[in-house]
């Protein structure tokens, strides 16, 4: 057990001899000739080693790793190659000094490796101390830092620390990682107006080379020689022959598909309705249930009797990407506003009351910071949306981007789980032609450039937010249609309707100078 959680803590997945041998012979086949080799965390050493043999320019190397045991055997195994200046050592990369290290060299470097695959949260959930100062580094907001935002990769911790060192010097970065670090690393490098040149990705079956399913590449960007363009080509394997896209930066946001994404610009606008995510809960054993007759039984099989009062059935995300429209479970839902005192569920349902009391115990452990200062037995992402009679909605998790319209279920709203997001409708017209619209070819085409299908979650409100639903309409020749239903898409947020399209259109041109300009997401 001790081994596994050790694994864990330094995300410890050993790049095999064979596969560095091959990025080592693509590096220089592709022109990279170092003098100077940096591993900063050289682990067992395959990596210093195939760059020891397979760079017959190299004069010093330097390889560090936290683990004692790694360094100690690397130091009795590493060649002594006659010319070569080694420095094998134990260091923290945490505590280093990478900016005065990497001032003190003259010569090309190459810093090469593949850094721990394990995030900040994981290891805090370990108690490990392998951890950088806990700073909010990417600058999330309060309350994005507190849902999970500002969790990150410990890799991008220190591959943005690597490019931050670098800034200015002259070097080539090439890293095994996540393609979403791979991704975030560029991303905060480009905002930054670091002075990056060529990047690319280069993807990997880390199946095959590693045991286990995660998106990874091979990371390769060039420092101290700025690249006009703040792009990056994707590639299928170690080779420069097989091109996938170009992804890039788009004022402070990454789109997937660059050449596209110019092509449909003009459909990233204004938000008409505001989309929404699905019920937070984080109890699932005791908050999600299944009917039989006139019990409901919840997922460690207890079979119960509630009033239908706040029982709600519901639709998951795995449900929406398989057309799955007619709910098969139920969700307890406490409130219809996150200020909702719960304690008056205990008069108008008093058998719900009481089985909440029961399983308090699961509640109350409930560690998310979003529960803090709120009633018991709070959920989240509550609020007349929630209980609107007709919605659209799309499943955060899968890639078949596939939007659905959800309406009633035996006389009650269905609601929708937290992977899911959705826009309230007031009618089934309403929604039906919203759901038109996003599924046509033009918003996929759109979506298609925006969305990284490799994300954990790869459709999310920040990118459904972009589309502006008028603008499809018009270039589909459904510009009436659109009159009819978009200036009340605000009646489920508590404001006024939307002005009329022509005046909104030509407020915001006279507002941005001349500039037709999306509204601030």
């Amino acid at each position: 057990m001790a081994k596994v959680k050790n694994k864990i803590e330094y995300g410890d997945f050993q790049t095999p001899r064979d596969l560095a041998d091959s990025i080592v012979a693509f590096l220089r086949d592709a022109g990279i000739s170092p003098s100077i080799i940096v591993e900063p965390t050289c682990g067992q050493g395959n990596f210093v080693s195939a760059a020891i043999e397979g760079f017959p320019s190299v004069q010093q190397v330097f390889a560090y790793d936290i683990n004692a045991d790694y360094i100690s055997a690397l130091q009795k195994t590493i060649g002594n190659v006659k010319g070569v200046y080694y420095q094998v050592a134990q260091q923290d990369f945490f505590t280093f000094n990478w900016r005065e290290f990497f001032s003190a060299f003259r010569g090309e470097i190459l810093v090469i490796g593949n850094p721990p695959w394990v995030t900040n949260a994981a290891l805090g959930a370990l108690g490990s101390d392998n951890l950088p100062k806990k700073i909010n580094f990417q600058n999330c907001s309060g309350f994005s830092a507190k849902t999970g935002k500002a969790n990150f990769d410990i890799s991008e911790w220190m591959l943005i620390k690597l490019l931050e060192s670098l800034d200015g010097q002259r070097a080539c970065i090439a890293m095994l990682c996540k393609t979403a670090t791979a991704r975030k690393v560029l991303r905060h490098g480009w905002i930054n107006r670091f002075k990056i040149g060529q990047a690319t990705i280069h993807l990997i079956d880390a199946a095959v080379h590693f045991g286990v399913s995660v998106d990874a590449c091979l990371l390769i960007l060039h420092t101290g020689s700025p690249d006009l363009s703040p792009t990056a080509g994707v590639y299928s394997d170690l080779s420069f022959k097989h091109k996938i896209t170009t992804f890039g930066l788009m004022g402070r946001e990454l789109v997937a598909d660059i050449d596209e994404y110019k092509s449909l610009r003009d459909l990233d606008g204004l938000a008409y309705y505001t989309w929404r995510s699905g019920v937070k809960h984080d109890a699932a054993s005791v908050m999600e249930f299944k009917k039989e007759g006139s019990f409901f039984v919840n997922k460690v099989g207890e079979r119960v009797e509630l009033e239908q009062t706040y029982m709600y059935p519901l639709l998951k995300s795995s449900d929406l990407a398989n057309g799955r429209l007619t709910p098969q479970r139920y969700l307890l839902v406490t409130q219809r506003t996150p200020g909702d005192d719960t304690k008056a569920i205990s008069i108008t349902a008093p058998k719900t009351w009481s089985y909440l009391l029961r399983h308090a115990d699961v509640l109350d452990r409930r560690q998310s910071i979003i529960y803090q200062k709120r009633p018991r037995f709070s959920v989240f992402g509550v609020g007349d949306y929630t209980f609107s009679p007709w919605k659209v909605a799309i499943s955060g998790l899968y890639k078949n981007c596939r939007f659905e319209v959800i309406g009633k279920y035996q006389n009650k709203p269905i609601v929708l789980d937290d992977t899911c997001y959705f826009i309230p409708c007031s009618s089934e017209h309403e929604a039906s032609f919203a759901c038109l619209l996003l599924n046509s070819d033009l918003a996929k085409r759109f979506l298609h450039a925006l969305v990284f299908f490799d994300a954990k979650r790869p459709v999310t409100i920040d990118v459904l937010n972009r589309i502006d639903l008028k603008r499809v309409a018009d270039r589909l020749g459904l510009e009436s249609e659109a009159r009819k239903y978009f200036p009340d898409a605000a009646f489920f947020e508590g404001r006024q309707g939307l002005l009329v399209f022509e005046k909104q259109e030509k407020y915001r041109i006279k507002a941005s100078g001349g500039r037709r300009v999306p509204r601030g997401r």
